[in-house]
């Protein structure tokens, strides 16, 4: 698979809703806010906040996802950064900073995902606001990663793929989830890509993010201010720097 198809794959899968509202609300509630997209892979959310008043920066270790955000309408309207949170040029400051589409879970180590903490609160002004989400464990999402239940046909420019996620592996202790995603493109040819992600608790990344310094506002179940657990199985942090 291309770059470019993966590119366009990833856009089509993963289209725009509720969650994609929640984080562009947040980040463009000030108007004129300077924002931190962390992990913002293609850059659908970040090409978003920059067509608003706002200024924003989006950063994200994986080059190929960068070019594909390149290459949207509004693109040259960003600050685009390749690399993790410590790529954050010295002296950047930001009112406000999101890690979207569960980007948290990719971070599988503890001590990676404190340090990016940190490296966030480092580059907040004082009362700078963050939002993140991540799936709750709790849910128990992984259990419909099958093709019955997450089998969708997406168009892209090459044709119709079909689409799903399948778990491979669980290791509930440690929150470790290892998955494939499939593809059959328009010439019925496969594609098979594998992943691990990490579960944390509510609890835990509620100590994980205030070790770090923020301090947390709210956590909510769903993308609508629904009450963990009663949500759409997601955990999703909002917090502000002292």
């Amino acid at each position: 698979m291309n770059e470019t198809h993966a590119a366009h794959l990833y856009d089509a899968v993963n289209s725009w809703a509720a969650d994609d509202e929640f984080f562009l609300n947040f980040a463009t509630k000030d108007s004129s806010s300077r924002v931190l997209d962390l992990g913002c892979g293609t850059g659908r959310i970040t090409v978003a906040i920059a067509e608003t008043d706002c200024s924003v920066a989006g950063v994200d270790p994986h080059q190929p996802s960068i070019d594909a955000a390149k290459t949207k309408p509004g693109a040259d309207l960003v600050e685009w950064i390749v690399g993790g949170s410590r790529a954050i040029p010295f002296g950047h400051q930001f009112d406000v900073a999101i890690i979207s589409s569960n980007v948290v879970q990719a971070i599988l180590e503890d001590a990676e995902l404190a340090s990016t903490f940190r490296d966030i609160a480092a580059h907040l002004r004082p009362g700078g606001r963050l939002a993140f989400d991540s799936r709750d464990p709790q849910a128990r999402g992984w259990e419909r990663w099958t093709k019955e239940r997450s089998h969708k046909v997406v168009e892209l420019p090459s044709g119709q793929s079909q689409h799903w996620y399948r778990t491979t592996a669980v290791d509930e202790a440690n929150g470790m989830v290892d998955f494939c995603a499939h593809e059959v493109d328009a010439e019925g040819r496969e594609r098979i890509g594998s992943a691990r992600i990490r579960f944390r608790t509510e609890r835990h990344l509620h100590s994980m993010l205030t070790d770090a310094g923020p301090i947390v506002d709210e956590v909510y179940g769903g993308f609508q201010g629904e009450p963990v657990g009663r949500g759409i199985g997601t955990l999703v942090f909002t917090a502000h720097r002292a």
